[in-house]
């Protein structure tokens, strides 16, 4: 499958995504922010980073790029996105997404190996994982603190839509443990931690983060 993974300016983790891409069996295809061209891809990646500087807020300025117009239009359609750390702030600002995410509540930027269980292996980017698998992802931001008010967070816990939550601690304040959520339809999953940093022993946090870019065959031959 060809996996478009965007580059935004500012964004840092978009080369580590189109790695991850391909060692997970795909071939990564360059998206630029300015552009409104997806290339006949597949899917599409919303690497981490810090977006057009993360000026106003996160994500904020990123979602009225000419990509994002293009990305929008085909996840309404159902084409699968992903959007990792800063990317799940612009698919929030996107409105692709319910709820945003803030500053960490302890003020601090916060990078580590993360303990988190998968809670919904039912969407084409966690079909690789069973339900209740716990994996250890690599996680680093600043502003990772998922919201909602809670009649959203009622409706995501019962429609099955929180897709993984931390364990151990809880490491942002994310409401409710959450570490990323999926839409209604399961096409469009934002996750904080970072599965691309998580897919060679040789960086030292294992290879959990794998199942983000294999599940797309793994959901494909399902």
């Amino acid at each position: 499958m060809k996996i478009g993974v965007v580059t935004f300016p500012g964004s840092l983790d978009d080369v580590d995504a189109a790695r991850a891409v391909g060692i997970g069996g795909h071939e990564a295809v360059a998206l630029w922010h300015g552009e409104h061209d997806l290339k006949g891809v597949d899917a599409v990646v919303l690497p981490g980073g810090f977006s057009y500087g993360d000026y106003l807020r996160c994500g904020a300025i990123s979602r009225f790029s000419p990509v994002m117009t293009e990305v929008v239009e085909a996840a309404r359609r159902g084409m699968p996105v992903l959007g990792i750390c800063n990317g799940f702030q612009i698919l929030c600002e996107s409105h692709l997404l319910p709820g945003a995410l803030i500053r960490n509540d302890h003020r601090k930027f916060v990078c580590r190996d993360q303990r988190l269980r998968i809670e919904n292996n039912r969407t084409p980017w966690t079909a690789a994982y069973a339900e209740g698998q716990e994996v250890t992802i690599v996680l680093k931001n600043g502003e990772g603190g998922f919201v909602a008010d809670e009649a959203t967070l009622d409706r995501l816990e019962g429609e099955g839509q929180v897709l993984a939550r931390y364990l151990d601690d809880n490491p942002n304040g994310s409401a409710r443990d959450i570490a990323g959520i999926t839409n209604e339809r399961g096409n469009v999953v934002g996750l904080m931690p970072h599965p691309e940093h998580s897919v060679e022993t040789l960086t030292g946090s294992g290879t959990d983060g794998l199942g983000f870019f294999t599940s797309l065959v793994e959901s494909a031959f399902a």
